[in-house]
C-alpha cells in the first residue's frame, strides 16, 4: 500500500505558551516516545519529532496511520483532555501540504519572529534522530533534502536571513534597556542552563562584553565546560534550587524540563530582570507582580523583535517563490513514484532477457553493452508503462531493439 507523508501541530498561533509547555516533548523523552509511536502504528516508516520553544510537531510516514489518530495519541500520552485541546492543532493527511508545512516553518515563514535562523539548527537535529531511530522514511528523507536546499537557496538568494532574530540576542539587548547603556557593564548576569540557548546567550554576548557572567546547570560538568570556555563563574545548582539569587541583577532561564524552576525573589529592593526562556518555563509568572521585578517570557520577547519582521517582510515574495518551485519539484518526484517503481521492477526482468537474448544468438556476453542494451530496451518500454506487459511482449521489444 502507497505511503503518505501527515502531521500535527501545535504551535504559538494556535495555542499561549501555557497551552504549548503541555505538549512539549523534552529531548530526554524523544526516543521512547518514537518506539511507542512505532509500536502502537506498525505502518509508520517515517517519524520526525521538531519540537522548539513556539512549536512542538510531529510528522509520519505511513499507509494508514491518520494524523487525527496521531494527535489523539499525543493528547492521550500527555494526560490532556482530547475534547478541549484537539482545536489547538493543525494538521493534514496529505504528503504536499504536509512538505508545504515544513517548507514553511524550515524557511522561518511560520516562526513568530520571521525568518528565525535557530530553526534549521532545530530541523537538522530533529532529523539526526530520525536517522539514528532508522525512521527517515524515503518520503520523509526525500522532504527533508528539499528543506535543506530551500534553506540553501534563500540564504544565497534573498535578504531574508540578514539582522539578528534569536531570542537569545534579544535578551542580551534588554539588559542595557532594562538598566541603561553606562550601567550595563555592571551588572552580575546569572544563566540557566546549558542547552543550545544558552550557547547562543556566550555566542552574541561577543556583541555586549558583559563581563560578570555566572552559568549554573543540573549537570555541574556541562556548566564547567561552558564557564571554562567564556571566562565566566558556575553558580551552584543546588542555591539555584533554593531560588537564593542574592546580588544577581539579571536571570535569563532556559534550563529544560524544570518548570517554575524559580518561585521566589528574596530581595524586595534590589531592582531585577528576569528572563524565561524555556518551555515549559522556568519562572512563575505570579513574580511579575513583585514591584523591583522586570519578566519577559517567550511570547513578550518574540512582540519585541517586529521591527526585524518589518525589514524582512520585503524578502517574502522571493522566499514565497523559491519554496514554491521546490515544492513543485517534490510534488513531480512524487506523482511519478509509482512509474519509478513500474521501471525498476521492469528493468530486472529486461536485463534477464537482454542476457537470454544474447546467449540464444551466440553473442558475447560484456557488461557495459548488456546495460546499454538494457536502457535502450528501457526507453521504448517507458512508452508502454500504463500497464505491465507480458513476458513476450518484451521479448519482442528486446527483439526489436537489439
Amino acid at each position: 500500500m502507497s505511503k503518505t507523508l501527515r502531521f500535527i501541530s501545535i504551535s504559538h498561533k494556535t495555542a499561549s505558551v501555557s497551552k504549548r509547555e503541555e505538549y512539549h516533548i523534552s529531548d530526554s523523552e524523544k526516543n521512547s516516545l518514537a518506539e511507542l509511536i512505532q509500536k502502537t502504528y506498525p505502518d509508520i516508516v517515517g517519524l520526525f519529532l521538531l519540537t522548539t520553544c513556539n512549536r512542538t510537531e510531529i510528522y509520519i510516514e505511513s499507509s494508514d496511520t491518520t494524523a487525527i489518530e496521531l494527535r489523539d495519541f499525543l493528547v492521550k500520552y500527555k494526560e490532556r483532555n482530547l475534547t478541549g485541546d484537539k482545536n489547538l492543532f493543525d494538521l493534514s493527511n496529505s504528503t504536499e501540504d504536509t512538505v508545504s508545512h515544513l517548507l514553511e516553518v524550515s524557511s522561518g515563514l511560520a516562526s513568530s519572529v520571521l525568518g528565525d535562523a535557530e530553526i534549521i539548527h532545530q530541523i537538522r537535529k530533529a532529523h539526526q534522530l530520525s536517522i539514528t531511530n532508522q525512521l527517515q522514511g524515503s518520503l520523509l528523507e526525500r522532504a527533508m533534502q528539499t528543506v535543506f536546499k530551500s534553506h540553501k537557496r534563500i540564504s544565497n538568494e534573498t535578504e531574508f536571513r540578514d539582522g539578528t532574530t534569536s531570542v537569545a540576542y534579544k535578551s542580551l539587548k534588554m539588559v542595557s534597556g532594562t538598566f541603561g547603556k553606562d550601567h550595563q557593564q555592571a551588572k552580575k548576569i546569572l544563566f540557566i542552563g546549558a542547552g543550545d540557548i544558552v550557547k547562543q546567550l556566550f555566542k552574541y554576548n561577543s556583541k555586549f562584553a558583559y563581563s560578570d557572567i555566572y552559568i549554573s546547570n543540573r549537570t555541574e560538568e556541562k556548566a564547567i565546560i561552558l564557564a571554562k570556555r567564556h571566562s565566566c563563574q558556575v553558580y551552584p545548582w543546588q542555591k539555584v534550587l533554593e531560588n537564593d539569587f542574592n546580588g544577581f541583577d539579571v536571570i535569563i532561564s532556559a534550563a529544560s524540563n524544570c518548570q517554575r524552576l524559580i518561585n521566589n525573589i528574596v530581595n524586595e529592593h534590589k531592582k531585577l530582570l528576569l528572563i524565561d526562556l524555556a518551555l515549559p518555563s522556568n519562572i512563575n509568572k505570579e513574580l511579575i507582580h513583585r514591584n523591583n521585578v522586570t519578566l519577559y517570557d517567550l511570547d513578550t520577547i518574540s512582540v519585541g523583535l517586529e521591527n526585524t519582521r518589518e525589514r524582512r517582510n520585503a524578502s517574502i515574495g522571493k522566499v514565497d517563490h523559491i519554496i514554491a518551485e521546490e515544492l513543485l519539484a517534490f510534488s513531480q518526484w512524487y506523482q511519478e513514484a509509482p512509474l519509478r517503481i513500474f521501471l525498476a521492477k521492469h528493468k530486472i526482468i529486461v536485463n534477464k532477457k537482454v542476457k537470454a537474448y544474447y546467449k540464444a544468438n551466440g553473442i558475447k556476453e560484456d557488461s557495459q553493452e548488456i546495460r546499454q542494451s538494457t536502457n535502450r530496451v528501457m526507453r521504448k518500454l517507458i512508452k508502454h508503462s500504463g500497464a505491465p506487459l507480458k513476458g513476450d511482449e518484451i521479448d519482442a521489444l528486446v527483439a526489436e531493439h537489439l
